[in-house]
């Protein structure tokens, strides 16, 4: 079993560890309805992605 020649330093934990954070998933306002969506994903107000209708629009209740 491979066993580590040295102890990792504080520094070197930090930076290997430095991509674990969590981030909030972004979000942007959609320009033709004006709600917010995921960016690369369809509006599912309107049904649309990049200017194409895609879906059929939701219906409001």
């Amino acid at each position: 079993m491979a066993v580590p020649r040295k102890k990792v330093s504080r520094m070197k934990q930090g930076m290997r560890r430095s991509h674990d954070a969590l981030t909030s998933p972004t979000y942007i306002e959609d320009k033709d309805s004006g709600e917010r969506r995921r960016p690369h994903h369809i509006d599912l107000k309107t049904g649309k992605y990049r200017g194409r209708q895609i879906l059929a629009p939701k219906a409001d209740v």
